[in-house]
């Protein structure tokens, strides 16, 4: 898969050029974040041929090099605060396709939760017609979760339907009261914690992806309506549109592929 110009040249641009520009548009020195942000494996000094994905599996990189990517930008790469630094077992595999394959690998995580319109919070909201009107600081500097309201009231279950049907997943729901829904903050991924601010802050409901045992009783007893609606579903939506952002900046192809995941 090379990408053509209109007049059939090849469409490339360099590695540095591109990062530069995803720097620019994320700012990720603003987040301190749990994994180092940008490039996290060097491969072709050329991009002209991204594939994006939310996490950095062996599935993604099979199926990028199946494309013959050259570059796979991700959410959830590799190198994380207090994992085993030894490059063995998964790991080991993982890194030996991308260097002897030259694929870069690129990952942004906070910056690409909390970039107001390419973020996940953002593009989340735009799936289910969400209106932004805040943000919330949960525990995070800058704040990554959104607040705001629905187009129009909703009730629980209608709600809950809605995630079904956008999000191909059946969401987990805890009950905290049953007036009409007017009210909303959310944030995607494992941000169930983020539950009492929103409930502080007097909203009618909250989203996340991931749910902990103790979050079914703040709901309960917060009287806050709570949704879980997946790890991996919620935070599909925002490489995507980085990688539409650059391929309509660059004209590079790209292609998005979802290793599906029931978390």
């Amino acid at each position: 898969m090379t990408a053509l110009s209109a007049a059939g040249e090849v469409i490339m641009i360099t590695r540095t050029e591109c990062l530069s520009y995803i720097e620019t548009v994320l700012e990720p020195a603003r987040f301190h974040d749990y994994c180092p942000n940008g490039l996290q494996v060097a491969g072709n000094e050329q991009v002209q041929n991204i594939v994006t994905g939310v996490t950095a599996s062996q599935a993604l990189i099979d199926a990028a090099l199946d494309t013959q990517a050259d570059t796979i930008i991700v959410h959830h790469g590799y190198f994380w605060r207090g994992e085993d630094p030894r490059v063995i077992g998964i790991k080991q595999r993982r890194l030996k396709q991308l260097l002897i394959n030259d694929i870069n690998l690129i990952s942004y995580h906070l910056p690409l939760d909390g970039h107001p319109t390419l973020g996940n919070n953002a593009q989340l909201a735009a799936q289910l017609s969400l209106e932004i009107g805040g943000r919330m600081s949960g525990t995070g500097d800058p704040a990554i979760g959104l607040c705001g309201c629905f187009a129009m009231p909703k009730m629980v279950p209608e709600f809950a339907d809605d995630l079904r049907q956008t999000l191909g997943r059946e969401p987990m729901v805890i009950q905290g009261h049953n007036r009409p829904m007017i009210t909303i903050g959310w944030c995607t991924g494992a941000a169930q914690g983020y539950i009492e601010q929103a409930a502080e802050l007097g909203l009618d409901a909250y989203l996340s992806g991931e749910v902990s045992e103790q979050t079914a009783h703040l709901a309960r007893e917060l009287g806050i309506n709570y949704f879980a609606a997946g790890h991996h579903a919620t935070e599909r939506y925002g490489v995507q549109a980085l990688g539409e952002h650059l391929a309509a900046q660059f004209g590079v192809t790209h292609q998005f592929i979802d290793i599906d995941n029931p978390v």
